[in-house]
Protein backbone atom coordinates (compact mmCIF):
# COMPACT_ATOMS: atom_id res chain seq x y z
CA UNK A 1 0.00 0.00 0.00
CA UNK A 2 1.38 3.37 -1.04
CA UNK A 3 -0.11 5.17 1.97
CA UNK A 4 1.05 2.80 4.73
CA UNK A 5 4.06 3.68 6.88
CA UNK A 6 5.84 1.92 9.74
CA UNK A 7 7.79 3.85 12.38
CA UNK A 8 10.18 1.97 14.65
CA UNK A 9 10.18 3.06 18.29
CA UNK A 10 13.24 2.14 20.37
CA UNK A 11 12.15 1.28 23.93
CA UNK A 12 15.54 0.51 25.46
CA UNK A 13 17.87 -2.34 26.28
CA UNK A 14 17.54 -5.65 28.10
CA UNK A 15 20.61 -7.58 29.23
CA UNK A 16 20.60 -11.35 29.71
CA UNK A 17 22.63 -14.53 29.41
CA UNK A 18 22.50 -15.84 25.84
CA UNK A 19 21.60 -19.28 27.19
CA UNK A 20 18.09 -17.97 27.88
CA UNK A 21 17.78 -16.84 24.28
CA UNK A 22 19.52 -19.71 22.44
CA UNK A 23 19.04 -23.04 24.14
CA UNK A 24 22.29 -24.75 25.09
CA UNK A 25 24.48 -21.95 23.74
CA UNK A 26 27.08 -22.43 26.48
CA UNK A 27 27.06 -25.75 28.31
CA UNK A 28 29.56 -27.64 30.42
CA UNK A 29 31.17 -30.71 28.90
CA UNK A 30 33.60 -33.35 30.13
CA UNK A 31 36.54 -31.43 28.69
CA UNK A 32 35.24 -27.95 29.54
CA UNK A 33 33.38 -27.91 32.83
CA UNK A 34 33.44 -24.14 33.23
CA UNK A 35 32.39 -22.67 29.88
CA UNK A 36 32.38 -18.93 29.31
CA UNK A 37 28.94 -17.37 29.35
CA UNK A 38 27.91 -14.54 27.08
CA UNK A 39 25.96 -11.76 28.76
CA UNK A 40 24.41 -9.84 25.89
CA UNK A 41 22.35 -6.76 25.15
CA UNK A 42 18.94 -7.02 23.48
CA UNK A 43 16.42 -4.46 22.32
CA UNK A 44 12.83 -3.70 23.28
CA UNK A 45 10.84 -2.01 20.52
CA UNK A 46 7.39 -0.91 19.47
CA UNK A 47 5.97 0.01 16.08
CA UNK A 48 3.58 2.71 14.96
CA UNK A 49 1.74 1.54 11.85
CA UNK A 50 0.00 4.39 10.09
CA UNK A 51 -2.73 3.66 7.55
CA UNK A 52 -5.49 5.87 6.12
CA UNK A 53 -7.95 4.28 8.56
CA UNK A 54 -5.93 3.76 11.74
CA UNK A 55 -2.79 4.70 13.62
CA UNK A 56 -1.82 1.43 15.29
CA UNK A 57 0.63 0.88 18.14
CA UNK A 58 2.32 -2.51 18.20
CA UNK A 59 3.02 -3.52 21.83
CA UNK A 60 3.65 -1.12 24.72
CA UNK A 61 7.08 -2.09 26.10
CA UNK A 62 8.16 -2.46 29.72
CA UNK A 63 6.82 -0.57 32.69
CA UNK A 64 9.21 2.33 33.45
CA UNK A 65 9.66 1.10 37.03
CA UNK A 66 10.79 -2.38 35.91
CA UNK A 67 14.16 -1.95 37.62
CA UNK A 68 12.74 -0.24 40.71
CA UNK A 69 10.83 -3.18 42.10
CA UNK A 70 7.90 -3.36 39.69
CA UNK A 71 9.33 -6.49 38.08
CA UNK A 72 9.87 -9.38 40.53
CA UNK A 73 13.53 -9.68 41.48
CA UNK A 74 14.08 -13.15 39.94
CA UNK A 75 12.74 -11.94 36.59
CA UNK A 76 14.80 -8.77 36.61
CA UNK A 77 17.91 -10.77 37.54
CA UNK A 78 17.36 -12.94 34.46
CA UNK A 79 16.28 -10.18 32.04
CA UNK A 80 17.36 -6.74 33.22
CA UNK A 81 15.69 -3.86 31.37
CA UNK A 82 18.49 -1.56 32.43
CA UNK A 83 17.11 1.70 31.02
CA UNK A 84 13.35 1.21 31.37
CA UNK A 85 13.06 4.38 33.47
CA UNK A 86 14.41 6.38 30.53
CA UNK A 87 11.87 4.94 28.11
CA UNK A 88 8.32 5.84 29.08
CA UNK A 89 5.81 5.17 26.34
CA UNK A 90 4.57 8.78 26.08
CA UNK A 91 8.11 10.15 25.80
CA UNK A 92 9.27 7.57 23.26
CA UNK A 93 6.17 8.11 21.14
CA UNK A 94 6.75 11.86 21.27
CA UNK A 95 10.35 11.35 20.09
CA UNK A 96 8.94 9.40 17.14
CA UNK A 97 6.44 12.14 16.29
CA UNK A 98 3.34 10.60 17.87
CA UNK A 99 1.37 10.75 21.10
CA UNK A 100 -0.60 8.33 23.23
CA UNK A 101 -3.74 10.32 22.46
CA UNK A 102 -3.12 9.89 18.73
CA UNK A 103 -3.19 6.08 18.86
CA UNK A 104 -6.39 4.56 17.44
CA UNK A 105 -5.67 0.91 18.29
CA UNK A 106 -3.08 -1.17 20.12
CA UNK A 107 -2.04 -4.67 19.05
CA UNK A 108 -0.51 -6.79 21.78
CA UNK A 109 1.74 -9.46 20.31
CA UNK A 110 1.43 -11.11 23.74
CA UNK A 111 1.15 -10.03 27.35
CA UNK A 112 4.61 -10.70 28.78
CA UNK A 113 5.91 -7.98 31.06
CA UNK A 114 8.34 -6.49 28.50
CA UNK A 115 5.47 -6.00 26.05
CA UNK A 116 2.46 -5.14 28.23
CA UNK A 117 4.08 -2.75 30.70
CA UNK A 118 2.71 0.35 28.98
CA UNK A 119 -0.93 -0.71 28.84
CA UNK A 120 -1.70 1.50 31.84
CA UNK A 121 -1.52 4.45 29.43
CA UNK A 122 -4.75 3.20 27.80
CA UNK A 123 -6.67 2.23 30.93
CA UNK A 124 -10.10 3.84 31.09
CA UNK A 125 -10.08 4.79 27.39
CA UNK A 126 -12.04 3.36 24.48
CA UNK A 127 -8.88 2.55 22.47
CA UNK A 128 -9.27 -1.09 21.35
CA UNK A 129 -6.54 -3.42 22.63
CA UNK A 130 -6.21 -6.36 20.24
CA UNK A 131 -5.10 -9.63 21.83
CA UNK A 132 -5.41 -13.21 20.68
CA UNK A 133 -8.10 -15.42 22.18
CA UNK A 134 -5.50 -17.92 23.38
CA UNK A 135 -3.33 -15.29 25.10
CA UNK A 136 -5.72 -13.48 27.40
CA UNK A 137 -6.91 -16.43 29.55
CA UNK A 138 -3.38 -17.87 29.77
CA UNK A 139 -2.05 -14.52 30.95
CA UNK A 140 -4.67 -14.23 33.71
CA UNK A 141 -4.15 -17.88 34.68
CA UNK A 142 -0.37 -17.43 34.84
CA UNK A 143 -0.46 -14.14 36.74
CA UNK A 144 -2.88 -15.41 39.39
CA UNK A 145 -1.70 -18.98 40.05
CA UNK A 146 1.57 -20.81 40.56
CA UNK A 147 1.24 -22.43 37.14
CA UNK A 148 1.69 -21.21 33.58
CA UNK A 149 4.45 -18.65 32.95
CA UNK A 150 6.11 -16.31 35.45
CA UNK A 151 6.56 -13.60 32.79
CA UNK A 152 3.03 -12.22 33.20
CA UNK A 153 2.20 -9.48 35.72
CA UNK A 154 -1.48 -8.95 36.51
CA UNK A 155 -0.76 -5.28 37.22
CA UNK A 156 0.17 -4.82 33.55
CA UNK A 157 -3.12 -5.96 32.05
CA UNK A 158 -5.71 -6.49 34.80
CA UNK A 159 -7.10 -3.01 34.16
CA UNK A 160 -10.08 -1.27 32.63
CA UNK A 161 -9.04 -1.91 29.04
CA UNK A 162 -11.13 -2.15 25.89
CA UNK A 163 -10.12 -5.65 24.86
CA UNK A 164 -10.72 -6.67 21.25
CA UNK A 165 -10.28 -10.44 20.98
CA UNK A 166 -8.66 -11.90 17.86
CA UNK A 167 -9.63 -15.42 16.78
CA UNK A 168 -8.04 -17.89 14.37
CA UNK A 169 -4.75 -18.10 12.51
CA UNK A 170 -5.12 -14.87 10.55
CA UNK A 171 -6.96 -11.61 11.17
CA UNK A 172 -7.39 -8.65 8.82
CA UNK A 173 -6.84 -5.61 11.03
CA UNK A 174 -6.99 -2.97 8.31
CA UNK A 175 -5.86 -2.63 4.70
CA UNK A 176 -2.26 -3.80 4.48
CA UNK A 177 -2.06 -5.22 8.02
CA UNK A 178 -2.66 -8.93 8.65
CA UNK A 179 -2.27 -10.35 12.15
CA UNK A 180 -0.78 -13.86 12.33
CA UNK A 181 -1.25 -16.32 15.17
CA UNK A 182 2.20 -17.78 15.99
CA UNK A 183 1.82 -19.97 19.08
CA UNK A 184 4.90 -21.45 20.70
CA UNK A 185 6.57 -18.78 22.81
CA UNK A 186 3.13 -18.22 24.32
CA UNK A 187 -0.26 -19.71 23.39
CA UNK A 188 -1.51 -16.50 21.80
CA UNK A 189 1.61 -14.90 20.36
CA UNK A 190 0.84 -12.79 17.30
CA UNK A 191 3.04 -11.53 14.49
CA UNK A 192 2.02 -9.51 11.48
CA UNK A 193 2.43 -9.15 7.75
CA UNK A 194 2.56 -5.45 6.91
CA UNK A 195 2.31 -4.56 3.23
CA UNK A 196 4.65 -1.57 3.08
CA UNK A 197 5.02 0.04 -0.36
CA UNK A 198 8.80 -0.35 -0.55
CA UNK A 199 8.98 -3.88 0.88
CA UNK A 200 6.61 -5.95 3.02
CA UNK A 201 7.54 -6.30 6.69
CA UNK A 202 7.06 -9.65 8.42
CA UNK A 203 6.86 -9.04 12.16
CA UNK A 204 8.05 -12.33 13.64
CA UNK A 205 8.48 -10.84 17.10
CA UNK A 206 9.15 -13.20 19.98
CA UNK A 207 8.65 -16.26 17.81
CA UNK A 208 12.40 -15.65 17.32
CA UNK A 209 14.28 -13.51 19.84
CA UNK A 210 17.42 -13.46 17.66
CA UNK A 211 18.62 -14.65 14.26
CA UNK A 212 19.80 -18.00 15.66
CA UNK A 213 16.18 -18.75 16.66
CA UNK A 214 14.92 -17.84 13.21
CA UNK A 215 17.54 -20.23 11.79
CA UNK A 216 16.01 -23.02 13.87
CA UNK A 217 17.74 -22.98 17.27
CA UNK A 218 15.01 -22.76 19.92
CA UNK A 219 14.98 -20.51 22.93
CA UNK A 220 15.49 -21.99 26.37
CA UNK A 221 12.69 -24.23 27.59
CA UNK A 222 11.64 -21.57 30.09
CA UNK A 223 10.79 -19.27 27.17
CA UNK A 224 8.74 -21.79 25.21
CA UNK A 225 5.15 -22.64 26.08
CA UNK A 226 5.12 -25.41 23.45
CA UNK A 227 8.15 -26.48 21.43
CA UNK A 228 6.15 -28.30 18.76
CA UNK A 229 3.90 -25.31 18.18
CA UNK A 230 6.98 -23.07 18.05
CA UNK A 231 8.48 -25.15 15.23
CA UNK A 232 5.24 -25.04 13.24
CA UNK A 233 4.98 -21.27 13.66
CA UNK A 234 8.60 -20.84 12.60
CA UNK A 235 7.94 -22.71 9.36
CA UNK A 236 4.87 -20.58 8.75
CA UNK A 237 7.00 -17.45 9.06
CA UNK A 238 9.70 -18.80 6.79
CA UNK A 239 7.13 -19.82 4.18
CA UNK A 240 5.62 -16.33 4.21
CA UNK A 241 9.04 -14.72 3.88
CA UNK A 242 10.00 -16.94 0.95
CA UNK A 243 6.70 -16.25 -0.81
CA UNK A 244 6.79 -12.48 -0.39
CA UNK A 245 10.43 -11.42 -0.01
CA UNK A 246 9.46 -9.57 3.15
CA UNK A 247 11.94 -8.00 5.52
CA UNK A 248 11.89 -9.82 8.85
CA UNK A 249 11.71 -8.13 12.25
CA UNK A 250 12.69 -10.35 15.16
CA UNK A 251 11.76 -10.04 18.82
CA UNK A 252 14.85 -8.67 20.53
CA UNK A 253 17.81 -8.87 18.13
CA UNK A 254 19.52 -5.48 18.35
CA UNK A 255 21.39 -5.75 15.05
CA UNK A 256 18.24 -6.78 13.17
CA UNK A 257 16.31 -3.90 14.73
CA UNK A 258 19.01 -1.37 13.84
CA UNK A 259 19.12 -2.63 10.27
CA UNK A 260 15.34 -2.59 9.86
CA UNK A 261 14.91 0.82 11.48
CA UNK A 262 17.95 2.41 9.84
CA UNK A 263 19.45 3.37 13.18
CA UNK A 264 22.67 2.50 14.94
CA UNK A 265 23.02 2.15 18.71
Amino acid sequence: MDDLTVTFVDRGRVQADRNFVVDGHSVATASNRDPEHEYETYVVWNLVIETPELTVLWDTGSHPEAGAGYWPTPLYEAFAHVDAAEHTLPADLEDAGYSVDGIDAVVMSHLHLDHAGGLHNFAGTDVPIYVHRDELPFAYYSANTDEGSIAYLASDFDRELNWEVVHGDSHHLTDGVELLHLPGHTPGLMGAFIDRPEQPLLVVGDEAYVEANYAGQPMATSLLWNNGAWKESLERCRDRQRATGAEVLLGHDLAVFEDASGTMD
